[in-house]
């Protein structure tokens, strides 16, 4: 009977995994097709050369502290968005929009500043000590290049979040895909002109650009990303009722501010100090040298395309679960949730073990020494053999955020981070001679400690909360 019991919690009907592939489809194409281009733009990078490719993967680790600012920032007026969703009430969903907007500009606004006034102290950062002068100067002097044309785009970037998140919380995955995907087709053709420029294609009168252009490509996508969501929005007000008057009046209620705040507060902080301690990871791993900042650039942009699934997991559950929650139906949000952490742990062993069966040829992509090939080889086997922990771990984190409990995300998440991970990484890097390879995967392998901790988190339901109800009464 227990058996029976279990089977059924954790696997559906046919209904079930037709909603889950209404929501889950759109969005695994959208990731799939990103890091494709990723991918595809990270090897354009790498044949100019492996300090352009060192420079471009800092600065970007950089810039994803910010986008990841972006969906923490936003990710608590999604929390209400969803559940007024399920509730049905176009206005509370209208004042969560605002809030979003809000947000994005105070983060954008941030985000300026700091890369304007510390552009090479904080690309310095990740220059190991015995790196070269002429190499270190090269570098810094890409990075800063290539950061300055990437600023132009975090405007369009942060207004895409706030409508995209918005549909997603709907239902709506396809739209959002579908901008994506036309933006991504965007960077890569404009990623080719303008990186190789005449070299690349003779007939063109100019470049090649490198750096400049690969930033230049990817702005320029932003733009068109950002133009077609809202669009389609604003013509199609009648389906999205949110949208009508959603400029028309700052307002949000003082209440549900607060509540979004007090809600969102602990997410922001957690998506900021995450970000910010898998930066200080990457830091701890680059002080064995700017070959190993090549090889983990080669690694994780692989393998980002490898977790789409359970990546893309994480807004279903998020999705799915706060819905459920919104309209008071509590067992088939705790049936949705185990359900999607089963399907994601099952499809990751599969993906897992394709990682690490191509490990030896994608890093064969690269313009690259054999060194650097090496270990990114060593370093997808160790991402490919802990995937399923990944998606466990990232899946009770949205479990745990669908019902607003963000103050214990952030003691999960970011608690975790930097005071467990980032203090062993610490002590490694410096203390130690331990090579990259046993390094990463000593830290990567303290995600099975969060596991447990998911688990039993998700297993105590302390997740489960109707948090519009409480703010409607």
């Amino acid at each position: 009977m227990n058996l029976t019991k279990t089977k059924t919690r954790l696997i559906g009907d046919k209904n079930f995994y037709k909603r889950v592939l209404v929501i889950l489809l759109p969005i695994i194409i959208q990731n799939t097709v990103s890091n494709v281009v990723s991918l595809v733009d990270n090897v354009m990078v790498g044949a100019v050369g492996t300090l352009e490719m060192s420079a471009v993967a800092i600065v970007n680790q950089l810039l994803f502290i910010f986008y990841l600012c972006i969906f923490g920032g936003l990710a608590g007026a999604g929390i209400f968005a969803a559940q007024f969703a399920g509730a049905n009430d176009n206005e509370g969903v209208r004042y969560c929009f605002r809030m979003k907007l809000y947000i994005a500009a105070l983060m954008s606004v941030i985000a300026f500043a700091v890369f304007l006034l510390f552009p090479q102290s904080l690309i310095s950062m990740y220059l190991a000590k015995g790196t070269s002068a002429a190499d270190a100067t090269a570098t810094l002097a890409f990075g800063e290049s290539y950061l300055f044309v990437m600023l132009i785009g975090l405007v369009p970037f942060a207004l895409t979040q706030a409508y995209g998140s918005t549909l997603r919380e709907l239902g709506e995955t396809k739209i959002p895909m579908i901008a994506s995907v036309t933006a991504i087709s965007v960077n890569l053709v404009f990623n080719y002109i303008l990186i190789f420029g005449n070299n690349g294609l003779p007939f063109l009168p100019f470049g090649p650009f490198g750096v400049v252009g690969a930033a230049a490509a990817t702005v320029l996508s932003r733009f068109v990303e950002a133009a077609i969501i809202v669009i389609y929005v604003h013509k199609n007000a009648q389906k999205y009722v949110f949208i009508k008057g959603a400029y028309k009046s700052p307002k949000v209620p003082l209440e549900l501010f607060k509540n979004i705040a007090k809600k969102g507060s602990p997410l922001l902080i957690n998506e900021f100090f995450w970000s910010f301690g898998m930066a200080m990871l990457n830091q701890c791993y680059s002080l064995r040298g700017l070959e190993v900042v090549a090889a983990t650039n080669i690694s994780s942009t692989a393998s980002n395309l490898f977790n789409v699934v359970f990546l893309s997991m994480g807004n279903a559950i998020a999705i799915m679960a706060g819905q459920h929650l919104g309209a008071n139906e509590t067992e088939k949000a705790k049936n949705a949730v185990w359900r999607l952490l089963f399907l994601s742990v099952m499809v990751c062993i599969g993906m897992g073990a394709l990682l690490a069966a191509v490990s030896p040829y994608i890093p064969l992509l690269y313009n690259t020494t054999s060194t650097v090939r090496q270990t990114a080889q060593s370093l997808l086997i160790v991402v490919g053999v802990l995937m399923p922990f990944f998606a466990f771990a990232h899946g009770t984190y949205f479990a745990l955020r669908s019902g607003g409990k963000t103050l214990i995300t952030l003691v999960f998440d970011c608690g975790f981070t930097w005071g467990i991970a980032f203090p062993l990484a610490f002590v490694l890097s410096r203390f130690t001679a331990l090579p990259i390879v046993p390094m990463f995967l000593a830290v990567q392998l303290l995600d099975v400690i969060k596991c447990i901790i998911g688990f039993v988190l998700v297993k105590k339901g302390v997740w489960i909360n109707n948090i519009v109800e409480k703010t409607a009464d």
